[in-house]
């Protein structure tokens, strides 16, 4: 049974820093080829926000371009994102995403694309 658990979120002003972790367990670490970040506001559709698989490639959604970065630490079975210039919009509910198929460029951020999920971990950024 796979499990992710989220930690890292909290309240912060904005233009601070926050750096989210998932920690992955139930399959070997590895063989989940994708992997990503979610986040989703109440009355909203949940959002890609960044991914990563297996080969290297990397996806962000737009709004985050340079100021969220992704990585992942297999030895530690450890997803990241790295989140600086924090605006208010950036305010949600973060949730990571995970799948052992190694999903193609354009389906990174489809949260359908995706069959193991986290519990998430608020971040509120107040201005």
């Amino acid at each position: 049974q796979a499990q992710l658990v989220e930690s890292g979120g909290g309240s912060v002003q904005a233009g601070g820093s926050l750096r989210l972790s998932c920690t992955a367990s139930g399959y070997t670490y590895s063989s989940y080829s994708s992997m990503g970040w979610f986040r989703q506001v109440p009355g909203k559709e949940r959002e890609g926000v960044a991914a990563t698989v297996s080969d290297g490639t990397i996806e962000y959604a737009e709004s985050v371009k340079g100021r969220f970065t992704i990585s992942r630490d297999n030895a530690k079975n450890t997803l990241y994102l790295e989140m600086n210039s924090l605006k208010p919009e950036d305010t949600a509910m973060y949730y990571c995403a995970a799948d052992r198929v190694l999903l193609p460029l354009g389906w990174l951020l489809a949260q359908s694309a995706y069959n193991h999920w986290g519990q998430g971990t608020q971040v509120t950024v107040s201005s």
